[in-house]
């Protein structure tokens, strides 16, 4: 059996399954588990050099608020038939979030053998487990998805479990979660439910939603108890390069979350924007922001940290409940 995925989140996917072995191609965005998708070709690369972009200049790049760049990736066509793929993995949700299907579509085309596609489109946390119940099926491991996915609703179920006697009945706090900084963005699709899954109540979006851009007013009237930062595409270090976005907006040392000290910026790509399994873990990281659980493993300083009040970039204090 011979892989291709066209998506960070079918790659995460196709290693909790455990056929890691099984990919030879992939994206240039695919980085987890690292170790085992390496040394796999990479099929694709993108129009624009994000690192050397602001959030302005890249929201601006990929479509604005309109998000609809339908060029932002380029896709390896000889490398995609060098691949001689049985299986091609892609989506058809977002062209801002990887190569468009059409592309796909027409690469897969004029490979010299006859491959199936398979296009994942999860707008909600159920959504993303049955996808991998989904590609289970179609690559013939029936059996191991469904037992990695019991074993993630599990999971879930002791997120809930924790919270629940953390709270003591408590309100559970307000939260909104920033996708995107410049201009703010809030995280819609399945993120509302992990907030919900880890003991909060979601703002600024519904379950499922697909998003819009929204100004600095709609945050500030939301009055948040907790900011979740989780930039889409954007590790910790390249969100904290980018804080004074936040920090210097008219306002917010006025902002309940920040006074509280209750701004978190969180590990977008491995756990929030990526309708994988590791979305999961995003819940239990949550969780110990929300309530100061655990569930699983520790909550390391590179999944959640502080963003202190101030201008400028925050130091790494490491875990622990937030301020009441």
């Amino acid at each position: 059996m011979r892989i291709v995925s066209l998506l960070p989140a079918a790659t995460d996917i196709v290693a909790e399954l455990g056929l890691a072995d099984a990919l030879v191609g992939r994206t240039h965005e695919c980085d987890w588990p690292r170790d085992a998708v390496a040394h796999v070709p990479v099929v694709t690369a993108a129009e624009f050099d994000a690192d050397r972009l602001t959030s302005r200049e890249i929201s601006a790049a990929v479509g604005g608020a309109a998000h609809g760049g339908s060029s932002l990736y380029t896709l390896d066509v000889e490398a995609m038939g060098a691949s001689a793929a049985d299986f091609v993995l892609t989506q058809d949700l977002c062209d801002v979030c990887a190569v468009s299907y059409t592309a796909v579509s027409d690469a897969v085309r004029v490979m010299p053998n006859e491959a199936t596609v398979l296009s994942l489109e999860p707008k909600t946390l159920p959504d993303v487990l049955d996808c991998i119940v989904q590609v289970g099926s179609v690559l013939g491991v029936p059996d191991v998805a469904a037992e990695r996915v019991a074993a993630l609703r599990a999971r879930l179920a002791a997120v809930g479990e924790a919270v629940a006697a953390a709270a003591g009945g408590r309100p559970r706090p307000r939260v909104a979660a920033i996708e995107w900084l410049d201009p703010l963005w809030p995280a819609g699709h399945w993120v509302p439910e992990q907030i919900d899954a880890a003991g909060g109540e979601a703002l600024l979006a519904a379950r499922g939603e697909h998003t819009a851009a929204m100004d600095w007013a709609t945050l500030r009237a939301a009055e948040p108890d907790v900011i979740l930062v989780l930039p889409c595409g954007f590790p910790p270090e390249r969100t904290l390069a980018e804080a004074e976005v936040l920090t210097g907006l008219p306002g917010w040392p006025e902002l309940r979350a920040v006074r509280d000290n209750a701004v978190w910026v969180l590990d977008g790509p491995a756990y929030f924007n990526r309708p994988g399994p590791r979305v999961v873990r995003g819940a239990e990281v949550i969780a110990n922001v929300l309530h100061g659980v655990r569930v699983g493993e520790p909550v390391t300083p590179e999944e959640a940290r502080r963003l202190p009040p101030g201008r400028g970039p925050a130091p790494r204090p490491g875990r622990g409940r937030r301020t009441p």
